[in-house]
């Protein structure tokens, strides 16, 4: 059952917050819009009142939930998952602790699996993975293709993910698939030519692996520019494994995110502070292949908008868990648990080129969060423990 806001015209009022991350500071204090002592009112599907609870408005009669002094907060936005798969790389991923070393390869593993399921067998999965990230606290989750690799695989991916979310993206350009083996030209110009068309009008963005192993700057470039012509915002997967393009020509493109960043020269944190592309950051990633973590503080410190997201898929970061990559981000990558909530949901947000989330304020979605806890800082200092309480989506508690 859902509790649904504004039944017979009432709100949804929920009071005694002990701390409300608002994300907006001129409603509360610092960065995070802090509010101590606070109460939010829902109304159809809306943030409708927020503020300190002793100011509660005369005439919010409806369903009230009592936190006790809980700590409430945006929901996360998962700007990067891919969820559209078949099967599963648990081996791999045993085999890379012990010692093999990660390379894009392994991605044709799962396009065998995708391919080889049926389109129920691909609904479920995802749903079964939306479901565990709306449980941590994901309200929004970004979705791609890419796992399929073939025109009509392609296009069932993003049909498959329809049914879970509006913010899908066309990874067409994931990895060159088995039968265009050494034929990675020809790959791109069947993407370019074929796939984009006949997938564009289903997707919202277009993305490309810009890495050694996967597509070149050239080749990337292409991809990206007919997306761009078929409608489609560029996202980029850049400089994951090493150094490269990726990062700069997401800048030039005005792409909306660069993923990954792990491996970035002083111009790349330079072009990144100077553009709008917004720094995706997945920690996961680089926890479960034992990469090096990126370097959040030069970014921050320069200026860059910086999200975090889960990357969940199924050979390289597993999990749909944003608590899990905030601790990360704030133990590894040396930000600060401000830095990386925000990072979370405002900077998710920004990523997907979204003003109606990432944030609690007069006029946002009604999503967020309470956690069992006083404050959002216990997201990092009790790393691994579910939190997470309750979840409002679009005003229902869920």
């Amino acid at each position: 059952m859902y509790d649904a806001p504004g039944q017979d015209g009432r709100w949804t009022v929920i009071d005694n917050i002990g701390t409300l991350v608002t994300n907006d500071p001129e409603t509360g204090a610092g960065p995070l819009g802090l509010i101590h002592d606070a109460a939010v009112v829902l109304g159809d599907g809306l943030v409708q009142w927020v503020g300190p609870r002793s100011r509660i408005p005369e005439g919010s009669a409806g369903s009230r939930y009592d936190l006790r002094g809980r700590a409430a907060l945006p929901g996360f936005v998962d700007s990067h998952a891919h969820l559209v798969f078949g099967g599963e790389r648990a081996e791999e991923f045993e085999a890379r602790m012990t010692g093999a070393p990660y390379g894009a390869g392994g991605i044709r593993t799962t396009i065998a699996a995708t391919r080889a399921a049926s389109d129920a067998e691909l609904g479920a999965n995802v749903a079964r993975l939306v479901a565990e990230s709306l449980h941590s606290g994901t309200t929004t989750i970004e979705t791609k293709s890419g796992y399929g690799q073939s025109v009509p695989d392609e296009l069932r991916s993003l049909e498959v993910a329809s049914a879970h979310t509006t913010e899908r993206t066309l990874l067409a350009a994931h990895v060159t698939p088995p039968e265009f083996a050494g034929r990675s030209d020809d790959y791109v110009r069947m993407v370019v030519d074929e796939m984009i068309p006949k997938c564009a009008p289903h997707a919202k963005w277009i993305d490309v692996f810009c890495e050694e192993g996967a597509f070149d700057a050239d080749q990337s470039r292409a991809v990206l520019e007919a997306g761009i012509a078929a409608g489609l915002t560029p996202r980029v997967h850049g400089n994951q494994l090493s150094y490269g393009a990726g990062v700069q020509l997401a800048v030039e493109l005005k792409a909306a995110s660069v993923d990954h960043v792990t491996y970035t020269t002083d111009a790349d944190v330079e072009a990144l502070a100077a553009g709008d592309t917004v720094a995706t950051l997945l920690p996961g990633a680089d926890f479960s292949t034992r990469n090096k973590y990126p370097d959040a503080r030069a970014l921050l410190d320069a200026g860059v908008t910086v999200a975090l997201a889960a990357d969940c898929n199924p050979g390289t970061c597993y999990t749909t868990s944003i608590p899990f990559c905030i601790a990360l981000a704030v133990r590894e990558m040396h930000m600060s648990p401000a830095e990386a909530v925000w990072a979370a949901t405002a900077g998710g947000a920004a990523a997907l080129q979204r003003t109606d989330i990432g944030h609690i304020r007069v006029g946002a979605r009604a999503d967020l969060i309470a956690l069992d806890a006083p404050s959002h800082l216990h997201l990092a200092y009790r790393p691994g423990v579910a939190l997470v309480r309750e979840v409002w989506k679009d005003g229902y508690r869920r």
